[in-house]
């Protein structure tokens, strides 16, 4: 009898090079389909030259599938306006953000030490 798999396979899903209101609803569906039950995932943004608003919150959704379903997102490799959108945004403080792929792996391959949930404010929450 073969035993159970004790890791999942991390997934990695590359952007491409604009994320805006034409290319949002794509970006989102193919990152959503990454996310499952326990899942980890690396969201590669390094050929990301453009991210806009409706970008950020394609981000912010699969974000918070991925916290329903327990799954791990690491969003790694952002330079340029795409990092300074989501710095300026104030959603890099939200999202686990890693400077490289290598180091998102490290993230990933690690015990949880407290997710996006434990950064985002509690349904209902006012402030």
């Amino acid at each position: 009898m073969k035993g159970a798999p004790t890791e999942t396979a991390i997934a990695t899903i590359m952007l491409p090079e604009r994320v805006d209101s034409a290319t949002s609803a794509s970006v989102e569906a193919l990152m959503i389909d990454a996310v499952r039950p326990d899942a980890r995932v690396i969201v590669d943004g390094s050929a990301v030259t453009y991210m806009s608003a409706a970008g950020v919150r394609a981000l912010a959704i699969v974000l918070h599938r991925a916290e329903e379903l327990s799954a791990r997102i690491v969003f790694c490799s952002f330079s340029g306006p795409a990092a300074d959108c989501l710095l300026v945004s104030g959603f890099s403080q939200l999202f686990d953000v890693a400077d490289s792929t290598e180091q998102a792996l490290a993230r990933l391959a690690s015990k949880r030490a407290g997710g996006s949930a434990d950064r985002l404010h509690p349904h209902g929450a006012t402030g």
